[in-house]
């Protein structure tokens, strides 16, 4: 899934990659890279956040402890770990690219 959603980034980092291949690297390609992650991150998450309504929470086997229209994460752990790695790549980036 990762690979399939990020391989117009990552073929555009290799065509700017291998046509400049003497000279000083673009932006081209960490910049599609890092906009596709945070529209990955941020909209997505955003929309499918937004999408949670009482009338379509219809799971049958849903907490009956958590309100209609919420959802719990079940497992923070994963959560947080992404969520730590996320901030920490990006995090990361802007420090690589500072000159």
């Amino acid at each position: 899934m990762a690979l399939g959603s990020s391989a117009p980034e990552i073929l555009l980092a290799l065509l700017e990659t291998s046509i400049k291949l003497d000279q000083c690297p673009g932006q081209l390609g960490a910049a599609t890279i890092v906009g596709s992650a945070s529209f990955n991150l941020l909209i997505i998450s955003g929309l499918s956040i937004y999408a949670v309504a009482e009338e379509n929470d219809t799971d049958p086997e849903r907490d009956e402890t958590v309100p209609k229209g919420i959802k719990k994460i079940n497992d923070m752990s994963v959560f947080s770990v992404t969520a730590f790695t996320s901030i920490f790549a990006y995090l990361w980036m802007l420090y690589v690219l500072q000159d």
